[in-house]
């Protein structure tokens, strides 16, 4: 700048800014008299009184008290050291304006990671609503899939959900299935229900292990849920249900026909019983003969070279740990 003002007669600010590098504002600022010191003001709390407002804002006394009530309870006590307004203030200032209370700690949930790799070993069960015959009816079905086979091993539906219900089906089906200790795991989300003592016992009796869904999160029970938009997206779901025996009788044709007659695209198009009673190689095999006849045939119909047959999946996870 003094070199500025030396060259200034010479010449133009301008000039001069763009040999400096400056800006014309830059150099207008810098020739203002700088503004004197402002005053503190009268009404400002002292060193001392700005500690002791804080101190009794943090003491025991009053430590988990909104800034209103502090204040209220020190006027009656004939004591004012200054508005909720300052205290506010004082506390902003030492960023001790939130929640000062302790807050209840959530448990930390594990995301649920199940492998299976036959049929009996992981079982995904859920609890959905079907409409009765009038608005405030409605039914309550219980499925058991197997998420390696996709079959259902037990199925059923109430008027009420019931604890005792769970328990009987996944009983019956352990039994019917022959479930041995320490074979099976059954996932479910976080019901009543799927969470209740009595279903608890039964798992410890049969040694059966048990897994549950975080908190809010549909995709750890993505078979189930699968499962019933295939249930309630099928052309002859009706609106509604007439009794609980209509749903009944509806729900055991769809079962009979997803386990026996569906071919699922999740299980190379065979249906689930053919993978759930270990029919799948043979049939697998059977589809690759008739590919290779093809194929020896008219191999110029196949340009990317002999055909192969889908094959079931060797493993099947919910949730598949993603590798580091």
């Amino acid at each position: 700048m003094k070199i500025a003002e030396r060259n200034r007669e010479q010449h133009t600010v301008k000039e001069l800014c763009e040999l400096l590098g400056i800006s014309r504002s830059t150099w207008y600022r810098s020739r203002k008299p700088k503004m004197p010191d402002r005053r503190t003001p009268p009404r400002k709390l002292t060193d001392a009184e700005y500690t002791t407002v804080l101190n009794v804002l943090n003491s025991e006394r009053f430590m988990d008290d909104a800034v209103p009530s502090v204040h209220t309870k020190l006027l009656d006590e004939g004591q004012y050291l200054c508005s909720q307004r300052t205290m506010y203030r004082i506390l902003k200032a030492e960023k001790q304006v939130k929640q000062r209370r302790h807050d209840r700690t959530h448990p930390v949930y594990t995301k649920p990671e199940l492998l299976a790799t036959g049929p009996n070993q992981v079982w995904s069960w859920d609890i959905t609503k079907v409409k009765g015959s009038k608005g405030w009816i409605f039914y309550d079905l219980y499925v058991v899939i197997d998420i390696f086979s996709r079959c259902i091993v037990a199925w059923c539906i109430t008027e009420y959900e019931s604890s005792e219900q769970a328990r009987a089906l996944i009983g019956t089906a352990c039994a019917r299935e022959g479930i041995e200790r320490n074979q099976l795991t059954v996932h479910s989300d976080r019901g009543r229900s799927m969470r209740s003592k009595c279903l608890a016992n039964l798992y410890g009796e049969l040694g059966v292990g048990s897994s549950f869904n975080r908190p809010h999160v549909s995709n750890d029970n993505p078979y189930s849920e699968s499962h019933f938009k295939t249930l309630k997206y099928r052309p002859d779901y009706p609106d509604r249900f007439g009794s609980l025996e209509d749903a009944r009788a509806h729900m055991q044709v769809f079962f009979d026909w997803y386990n026996h007659e569906h071919q699922h695209s999740g299980i190379a198009m065979l249906t689930p019983w053919q993978v759930h009673s270990g029919q799948a190689d043979e049939i697998v095999q059977v589809r690759q003969a008739t590919l290779d006849a093809a194929y020896a045939s008219h191999p110029e119909r196949f340009v990317n070279g002999p055909p192969k047959a889908r094959a079931v999946p060797e493993e099947v996870w919910i949730n598949k740990p993603i590798a580091a």
